[in-house]
């Protein structure tokens, strides 16, 4: 008996301590062998890798269902739970990870900056290096392909589209007046300062659904979620003052800007052409609230106010004592957004924004008066199923009310405006088939009250890795927008105007650069004509205008090949033609250039602890009409060329010396030419060119931060 029980506890000992044999072959979805992937049990140190044939086998002294776990670099990692008495002599094909670096994107049309982008050919901090942005976006924006040089403007003309086709979003929340009011041909400037933006989507065709009211492009400012630091930053300049401070408490923080600007000095050193009876005042604040909850979650709130104050005499060849201009401007925004998970995969944000937009507007000793309440709420929702697939889809809505009054001198007075309301819904799918291949198919449908107008539009792109680094795409859509609000103020008799993108593009990425080349074809419907000089309360429209826009944007960045040195050229040609306003015949509008070529180079020079820039512009001849040819639109202006510099100097690790100066050479570049009324004695019109303001344009600032590092600076924004 005594040896029988020795027998049975060595089997049972045994038994306990026996091993199973894990084994099999790892391959992708082609058959190849993976060499290298890691083979675990989870929760275990029991594994093995695989080796050049993708074979693996290892020994578990585990029983009953276990997990086996499988993972490679740029593949998807494969589980499968089973009795680990079979899992011997397993086939696994490990598929793609379509968010892998070097997965396919969908991007045509669109350029992305920020860390979150997989591809970025714009930084945030280009928007404060280019040297002739001087810290404006949309200054930065400006070179590149797919914009039009419009000098006397400043905003925004994306591939023959005018400046009101452009929508502004912080956050995904829409801004309703983006841009300062300034005088004729004189460019404006964004309202908000570029330092509290952490990315950038800037897409100049066939974007999403989720953007509506945007005939040719969409630009998306993500402010930053988490500050890095509590700081405070001092800025002396030619132009004025400015100050910020960021604190952070706990999971808040709260960043604020303030600045003042007074031309007044900046006038008396270098004077320019006009004749100021008050010279650009301006200030402007700014603030970002934002508070992190536990499940990860984000509210942000911002706010701006801006008011800005001028009276301006320009020489004006119809006027003996020249055209008189005089502007206050009172700009609110506040704009709340939230997004948070709500399980199993699901994701919600949303937003609110509001603006008050008042202006008073003196020609001569007439005076307008404009008052802008907008509002815009919005709700999104995105579910991801897989890696592979997720869709989104959300509702917004817009609310505007616009008044004016005239009141002539001597005369009584005009009251006017509309009120407008817009739903929307919108609904998206994101698939990707494999890491080479990938669509975005959506649906946007909208509301417009004032209009009585229900418009359902699709949006469609395709991308296509060709290479290990280069990939095709193509992308279709139809968008609508109301009609300007300079129409809609005399007259509600509208519908939408729409057009159509068709996009081609090719990008070519390597550690360090990108090329990228996109054709596209936009055909415009139902543009709003009109018969008189300009829209008044007698004017006829009506929607029978038409036109469109084709062309081929060419985008190449380098850096650090050349030390010390970041580089970008960009180039677009542009074929479009508009039967629109008050145009007689289909023409090339006033505002396109054929031609359009933007060089930008940054290098930073140790020796002299200095970063110096170079943005060289080039636009070709654009559209006027000599009254004293046959014809519209009949001649063309000589061609654009302004070369600017900037330098910014390390005093120590928190003091920067910074200068530039726009159009260094003094090229003396026209935008048009305004011909007198009546004819001379010899029976022709007179002229007179359309010139900048100054030929050149200096500043020179210094820029102070104090922190609790002593290292940080403004030099990234500069």
């Amino acid at each position: 008996m005594k040896r029988f029980l020795s027998i049975l506890f060595i089997l049972i000992s045994f038994l306990s301590h026996s091993q199973t044999t894990i084994s099999g072959k790892v391959t992708d979805s082609k058959g190849a062998p993976i060499f290298g992937a890691s083979v675990y049990l989870d929760g275990t140190y029991d594994g093995s890798s695989t080796d050049e044939k993708g074979i693996f086998s290892f020994k578990t002294e585990k029983v009953a269902n276990q997990t086996i776990v499988v993972s490679f670099i740029s593949f998807e990692t494969f589980t499968k739970t089973d009795d680990v008495a079979k899992l011997r002599n397993l086939t696994i094909k490990l598929r793609d990870d379509v968010n892998s670096l070097d997965a396919v994107t969908i991007n045509a049309g669109t350029f992305k900056a920020g860390e979150k982008a997989k591809v970025t050919v714009l930084k945030p901090l280009d928007i404060v290096t280019t040297a002739s942005a001087l810290g404006d976006v949309f200054g930065a924006l400006q070179t590149l392909p797919g914009t039009s040089t419009v000098d006397e403007d400043g905003r925004l003309f994306v591939r023959g589209g005018e400046a009101e086709e452009t929508q502004i979003f912080i956050d995904g929340i829409r801004v309703f007046t983006p841009y300062s009011p300034t005088p004729n041909n004189t460019p404006t400037r964004g309202r908000y300062s570029p330092f509290l933006f952490q990315g950038i989507t800037f897409s100049t065709g066939g974007y999403s659904a989720e953007y509506g009211q945007a005939l040719s492009s969409v630009l998306d400012l993500t402010t930053i979620d988490k500050p890095d630091q509590e700081k405070t930053d001092l800025s002396f300049m030619t132009l004025g003052l400015g100050v910020g401070n960021t604190q952070i408490w706990d999971n808040n923080s709260l960043s604020v800007n303030a600045s003042y600007i007074n031309l007044a000095p900046y006038l008396e050193a270098f004077p320019d052409r006009n004749k100021w009876l008050k010279p650009v005042q301006s200030l402007n604040g700014e603030m970002v609230y934002r508070h992190s909850f536990k499940d990860d979650s984000m509210l942000k709130i911002y706010g701006a106010y801006s008011f800005s104050d001028l009276d301006i005499i320009q020489d004006d060849i119809n006027f003996d004592d020249g055209f008189r201009f005089g502007l206050q401007n009172r700009n609110v925004y506040i704009n709340s957004s939230y997004k948070n998970k709500i399980g199993n995969n699901w994701r919600i944000q949303g937003g609110l924004s509001f603006t008050n937009d008042n202006s008073t507007v003196k020609v001569f000793d007439d005076v307008i008066n404009n008052n802008e309440n907008s509002a815009h709420f919005k709700v999104k929702v995105r579910k991801q199923f897989t890696s592979r697939f997720r869709i989104s889809f959300g509702s917004e809505y817009f609310i505007t009310n616009f008044d004016e009054s005239y009141i002539p001198v001597n005369k009584q007075k005009f009251d006017y405006g509309f009120n407008n309301s817009i739903f929307a819904s919108f609904a998206e799918t994101d698939i990707f088939f494999s890491k080479n291949l990938a669509a975005k198919i959506g649906v946007r449908g909208e509301y417009t009250n004032v209009l009585n107008e229900l418009t359902v539009v699709p949006r469609m792109s395709l991308s296509l890795k060709a290479s290990k680094n280069s990939q095709v795409s193509l992308a279709y859509g139809m968008f609508y927008q109301n009609p300007k609000n300079d129409y809609l103020k005399f007259s509600q008799d509208f519908s939408s105007e729409n057009t159509s993108h068709l996009i081609a593009n090719y990008q070519h990425t390597k550690k360090n650069q990108i090329f990228r080349v996109e054709a596209y074809l936009k055909n415009y419907k139902d543009l709003v004509k009109f018969d008189t000089n300009m829209p008044e309360f007698s004017t006829n429209f009506n929607n029978n205008g038409n036109g469109y826009a084709k062309g081929i944007d060419i985008f190449w960045r380098q850096n650090q090949k050349i030390k010390n040195t970041d580089y970008w050229i960009s180039y677009s040609f542009l074929d479009t033609e508009r039967d629109y306003r008050n145009y007689p015949i289909k023409a090339t509008p006033s505002f396109a250039s054929q031609h359009n070529f933007s060089f930008v180079a940054k290098h930073w020079i140790e020796d002299w602890k200095s970063q110096v820039g170079i943005t060289y512009n080039f636009a070709s001849g654009r559209t006027y009409t000599n009254p004293n040819e046959a014809g519209f639109l009949n001649n063309k202006t000589k061609t654009y060329n302004s070369v600017s510099l900037n330098w910014a100097y390390l005093i120590d690790p928190q003091k920067i010396l910074y200068l530039s100066v726009n159009n260094v050479l003094g090229t003396k570049n026209v935008f048009g030419y305004n011909y007198k009324n009546t004819q001379n004695a010899n029976g022709n019109f007179d002229r007179q060119a359309i010139l900048p303001n100054a030929d050149r344009f200096f500043f020179i600032g210094f820029f102070w931060t104090i922190s609790d590092d002593n290292k940080s600076n403004q030099l990234d924004n500069l």
